[in-house]
């Protein structure tokens, strides 16, 4: 297929001529953006929020120890700690770092960020663990030994690589990695399955499975559950769609037959399955549990765990040893219960929290191996985290508290719903001041709209102290592609039925200016990765809904997506561009492609990672390029390192948001001082 994209060239990511390109550009928005007065303090003041010793410490219990990863001002990088359950109740725990990032990037010479871990259950004595080169996907693993805090010799090691690894037994491991030509999928993500001994070489690892080239990724997966102790193998077709086989022996499989596009595990005697469709009388969204051993043997009759209605979806669940806690939303308000198996048939269940209203609860984490212990956090748009910890049916006292990080005086948290082009209601959450005697005034609207991801209330300081304290308003848009209501919500912008995200996020901003919250001169709006393909759209359908926009980390260019990194992976979200049935509706979604010099633009920034080995920077990069072409305001930023998050450390994450709004500011707020000089 013949391409006539001029930009083709800003594709090569470190290439001299693309960097020397992209050095100027970041040159322009500095002297733009970072040079004006007020932006040192405004990121100071958002590092302080980052790098603040009074954060909550969030822990995850492996074995004896509660475990912590941490960044500060002294550990930009980050430390890997440990302590004990009784040490972490108090204000200042003592912690045993088991490995200084910092440290060891210095003496390895090397960008190295934290990618995780995984510990060996049950005895809880190594991890295997990730490291990230400057911030992408693609890691190195190394064997480290917990006891000793050393990285084990002559341990299991993979060279760098999006590599997919993780515990059996004492010496052995699944393994999925780069393995030579045919060992990927065409999204660059393992295609085999292998079994690696300890003490042989990584190339004879035996082979379990092997997928299709044009699968996104398989993995194999051990439950060490004791007495449930079972191994299975999981391709995924495309991003919604797997197949879950139970290893039987070395290499015998037994597919586990439930749909295709639901979500499946094993829980000790249970087998579960999260719909996605309709089945067996079950609406799509449902949880389900069987009996494991029933539904080998062909039992199709499953107990409902949850049923979802037009206005309640499952935003998640965990397991501690004899219950199960589900999280669930109501018109995007978390909602939390506790189920647990009766001895006779069927669960009971009964409220775990109270939740405030417009609020959000999480399970941080359990040990469903062991205990009914449990951490909760509950928070809110003006509400800080507060850290839960209990036992079921014992029990449950405040951890940790988080102080106010902003001044939240005169401000409320509303939400509402706008009427989309096609008479759907969208949910949107409004935080900031009365505008009733005030009047309209800047407005900062976010959103996502795919992969079924919701956006739910959180507690956000940068926010705060770069937005809100300055008198402007945060909104939230909760718009289909989504999981707001379940998978209908994410079905209805599927692939060709792209454009009712678009439309939902528009119709969101019409009614912010009905209701007099703002107007459109002083209506910014903000996404990211997904979120920066409907930046996109917003810039190039309806522009003239806006003041400013930020696209960070964006998709852009709909038609070359699947060649780049990861993007083949997305082709069951958007379509396949080689698919002539596809390729229309996709340049019609193509913000990259409808970019035109007959039509005003709301200034735009760009910002984007050379190491995002996720969404190709070539995409920021090439947008850029059209707009400059084209006579449109725009700024790009592209940071060295940081991967698709944009920023390595917190020093970069508070430069990253102070760019973005000062931009904003700079362009909604009627009080902002003109800047001349700024390209933006």
């Amino acid at each position: 297929m013949i391409n006539d994209d001029p930009y083709l060239w800003l594709e090569d990511v470190e290439g001299e001529a693309a960097l020397a390109w992209v050095a100027e550009r970041n040159a322009e928005t500095d002297a733009a953006l970072a040079s004006g007065a007020g932006f040192a303090s405004l990121k100071q003041r958002l590092l302080e929020v980052l790098d603040a010793p009074d954060r909550i410490p969030y822990v995850s219990r492996r074995g004896d120890f509660l475990y912590n990863f941490w960044r500060d001002a002294a550990h930009p990088r980050g430390v890997w700690r440990r302590t004990t359950p009784e040490q972490y109740r108090t204000d200042d725990p003592r912690w045993e770092v088991l490995l200084d990032i910092d440290a060891l990037a210095a003496e390895e010479g090397t960008k190295w960020m934290w990618a995780g871990a995984r510990v060996r259950r049950p005895d809880c004595d190594r991890a295997l663990v990730r490291l990230s080169r400057d911030g992408g996907d693609a890691v190195v693993v190394r064997e480290f030994d917990l006891g000793g805090r050393t990285f084990v010799e002559g341990g299991f090691q993979v060279a760098e690589a999006k590599t997919d690894i993780g515990w059996i037994d004492a010496d052995t491991v699944f393994i999925g990695t780069d393995f030579g030509p045919g060992s990927l999928t065409g999204s660059g993500y393992p295609r085999t399955v292998r079994r690696w001994r300890r003490g042989t070489p990584l190339a004879e690892a035996a082979p379990v499975f092997e997928g299709e080239e044009r699968d996104v990724a398989v993995a194999g997966r051990h439950d060490s559950t004791p007495g449930f102790e079972r191994d299975f193998v999981v391709r995924s077709m495309d991003f919604h769609h797997s197949e879950t086989y139970l290893l039987t022996g070395d290499t015998s499989l037994v597919r586990l037959d439930v749909p295709d596009d639901a979500t499946t595990y094993a829980h000790r005697e249970h087998l579960i399955v999260h719909l996605k469709s309709d089945w067996l009388g079950h609406r799509a969204g449902s949880l389900l549990a069987f009996g494991f051993d029933a539904f080998l043997a062909g039992d199709r009759a499953p107990e409902a765990l949850f049923t979802p209605d037009a206005r309640t979806a499952l935003a998640g669940h965990a397991w501690t040893r004899h219950h199960l806690i589900l999280e669930t939303m109501h018109d995007v308000s978390t909602r939390i219960e506790v189920l647990a198996p009766t001895s006779g048939s069927g669960w009971v269940r009964e409220a775990l929290a109270d939740v405030p209203a417009l609020s959000a609860v999480t399970v941080v984490d359990t040990d469903p191996d062991v205990s009914d212990e449990f951490f909760l956090d509950v928070s809110g748009f003006l509400q800080p985290s507060t850290l839960y910890h209990g036992r079921i049916g014992g029990d449950t006292e405040i951890l940790k508290e988080a102080p106010s990080r902003f001044d939240t005086a005169g401000l409320t948290v509303e939400q509402f719903f706008a009427i989309s082009q096609d008479g759907t209601e969208v949910p949107y959450f409004v935080i900031g001041p009365d505008h009733a005697p005030t009047g309209p005034g800047p407005a900062l609207l976010y959103g996502y709209g795919g992969f079924e991801v919701s956006l739910t209330p959180f507690y956000g300081a940068v926010t705060g102290r770069a937005w809100l304290e300055r008198g402007g308003t945060y909104v939230i848009a909760n718009i289909r592609g989504g999981g707001e209501y379940g998978p209908g919500w994410h079905r209805a912008a599927l692939g060709a039925d792209r454009a009712r995200a678009f439309e939902d996020f528009a119709a969101v901003a019409v009614d912010l200016v009905a209701r007099g919250v703002t107007t459109a001169a002083m209506l910014g709006a903000a996404g990211g990765s997904n979120g920066g393909l409907l930046m996109g759209a917003m810039v190039t359908r309806y522009p003239e809904l806006f003041g400013a926009i930020v696209a960070q980390v964006p998709l852009l260019d709909m038609l070359r997506f699947h060649e780049l990194l990861a993007g083949a992976s997305w082709i069951a979200e958007y379509g396949d561009p080689d698919d002539q049935a596809d390729r229309e509706h996709l340049r019609a979604l193509s913000p990259y492609h409808r970019l035109t010099a007959g039509r005003a633009y709301p200034p735009l920034l760009l910002t984007t990672s050379t190491r995002d080995d996720r969404v190709h920077p070539g995409h920021a990069r090439k947008a850029a390029a059209r707009l400059r072409e084209l006579g449109h305001r725009v700024l790009l930023h592209e940071n060295t390192g940081g991967g698709h998050a944009g920023a390595g450390d917190n020093e970069q994450a508070a430069h990253n948001n102070a760019l973005m709004h000062t931009f904003l500011w700079r362009h909604l707020s009627p009080q902002a001082p003109p800047d001349p000089s700024a390209l933006g």
